[in-house]
């Protein structure tokens, strides 16, 4: 297929690079040029100045930028990808945005006759650059059935949600649960050094049994080595807890926990953390 693909962040860059290495005519776009130039040369394919010219004749465009503003600039905008897609195109957006926006873009694309979907990831920067994220979409059917094989090309799973914004719903549902357990596990480390446990020990005990988890298995050592450079930064959880939580002031939730976890995460970005990934929560309770 000819594809775009819009915002060569540490995501989207090699998410693009996925795509160019299966054979797809690929074209990138990305707000500082230099990085865009430097993507072609290391897969091929082509760049464009603008969304817009990107989008231009692709069967799928994907994006993966940072909020809605941006999202509703480069899909909607005068220079956006909507503009220049014709009848029974599609755009993929990755980005992990709000319910909100999703619903909004779908409107509009559908009145071209274009298909979206809102496809939020999960897996982080090093899922991106294995080629094996977790995918959850909202969106029609028919246009997921026909963009899923392209999506493949980064992801070890892709899920239809359901309808548009679900995916964006079900990122929050991931974020929501990611708190909650690096809290418990940062509070479960700092308590067995405090009791003077060795905590290699007791990790080895507990995560053959109900407590383990993939932070568990991945983050234990580094978190008791105060080593935070593992990719999904502090800013990037709170713009993520942020949408969650003004979507469950809509919808009713109580997510006591959650706004728990995010205030201490503010805690770490006072320490300094701003840049830290998500398993820093511990850093804070090493100060008490």
């Amino acid at each position: 297929m000819r594809v775009a693909f819009v915002g060569l962040g540490v995501m989207g860059y090699p998410m693009a690079g996925y795509l160019a290495k299966a054979g797809h005519d690929t074209v990138v776009y990305n707000r500082t040029a230099a990085k865009a130039n430097t993507w072609v040369a290391k897969f091929g394919g082509s760049s464009a100045p603008t969304p817009g010219e990107a989008a231009d004749g692709a069967d799928v465009v994907f994006v993966c930028v940072g909020n809605d503003d941006d999202v509703r600039e480069v899909i909607l905008g005068d220079t956006g990808v909507l503009g220049s897609m014709t009848a029974g195109g599609i755009i993929v957006d990755h980005t992990t945005a709000s319910a909100t926006i999703a619903r909004e873009i779908h409107a509009a694309a559908k009145k071209r006759s274009v298909g979206f979907l809102d496809a939020p990831v999960s897996g982080g920067q090093a899922g991106a650059e294995s080629g094996q994220l977790t995918v959850m979409v909202g969106g029609d059917e028919e246009t997921f059935s026909r963009a899923a094989p392209v999506i493949d090309c980064f992801a070890k799973a892709i899920t239809r949600i359901g309808p548009a914004g679900s995916g964006q719903l079900a990122k929050m549902v991931n974020q929501i649960c990611i708190a909650g357990i690096v809290q418990g596990l940062s509070e479960g480390l700092h308590f067995a050094k405090c009791a003077g446990l060795d905590p290699a020990v007791v990790i080895e005990s507990i995560s053959k049994g109900a407590a383990q988890s993939w932070q568990m298995e991945n983050r234990w050592e580094t978190m008791v080595d105060g080593k935070f450079d593992f990719g999904f930064a502090v800013d990037w959880m709170r713009k993520d807890l942020g949408l969650t939580l003004d979507e469950a002031q809509r919808n009713g939730a109580q997510l006591e926990l959650t706004r728990l976890v995010d205030s201490y995460y503010a805690q770490v970005q006072e320490m300094g953390g701003s840049r830290w990934d998500t398993s820093s929560l511990i850093a804070r309770l090493k100060k008490v």
